[in-house]
């Protein structure tokens, strides 16, 4: 199982950021993975975050080695094909090491929703039209430069969708439900090449324990929290 870290600039500026990326790709970590937000408040941080793709270049930029992913791209914060360039720039700037992971995002009437609605973004009412956003993402996304994308999902439906279309599945592993999403997105893969990640904090061991039961192909340790 490859284990990987997730860090937090909600809670950390640039430079402790890029610190501590190199040191992870020092300590064999196989992939870094960055969040797309943007009030820190939302993941009790306190500060905005950095834009996702800009930590990514910025990441690609003085690294060498460590894969570069997000968890997860929310496909209502941009245009698709915005988004599309975008993964397509991280990329290139990264010679081919970007794990690009997303997501349907938040219901309008979710507290996750308050980023959106305080900046005008609309969100799709339904969970089908906001799948459906995904499917769409997808589609474009095939037609630029090859890369891993995986769906984070919270829900059996967005897992068979990550099964059909993309080239893996993640999931929140203190979820009662994980095991099932895993399981319906593995069977609607129906065979081909696909992995399994799942994501926990840094300090919740049941959860990692889980990712061991689950014999999950990547790990996801997740550091919400100021490093110094």
């Amino acid at each position: 199982m490859l284990v990987d870290l997730q860090l937090s600039s909600a809670h950390n500026d640039w430079p402790v950021l890029r610190d501590a990326v190199l040191q992870a790709e020092a300590d064999g970590y196989d992939t870094t993975w960055v969040l797309d937000h943007f009030d820190g408040s939302v993941l009790r941080g306190d500060r905005p975050l950095l834009e996702c793709f800009t930590l990514l270049g910025a990441l690609a930029a003085c690294t060498t080695t460590i894969g570069l992913g997000t968890l997860v791209v929310n496909v209502a914060n941009r245009h698709p094909a915005v988004m599309a360039a975008a993964a397509s720039s991280a990329q290139r700037i990264s010679g081919g090491r970007l794990h690009l992971g997303i997501g349907a995002g938040a219901p309008p009437d979710s507290p996750w929703a308050r980023e959106h609605h305080d900046r005008g973004i609309p969100l799709l009412p339904s969970m089908a039209e906001r799948h459906q956003a995904v499917v769409r993402q997808l589609e474009l996304l095939r037609t630029i430069e090859p890369m891993p994308i995986i769906i984070g999902v919270n829900s059996v439906e967005l897992a068979v969708i990550a099964g059909r279309y993309a080239d893996g599945v993640n999931v929140r592993l203190s979820s009662p439900k994980a095991a099932t999403y895993l399981a319906a997105a593995v069977e609607a893969a129906a065979g081909k090449t696909f992995e399994t990640s799942g994501w926990a904090g840094i300090d919740d061991q049941p959860s990692r324990d889980k990712a061991e039961e689950l014999h999950l192909d990547r790990l996801i340790l997740s550091r919400l929290e100021p490093l110094t």
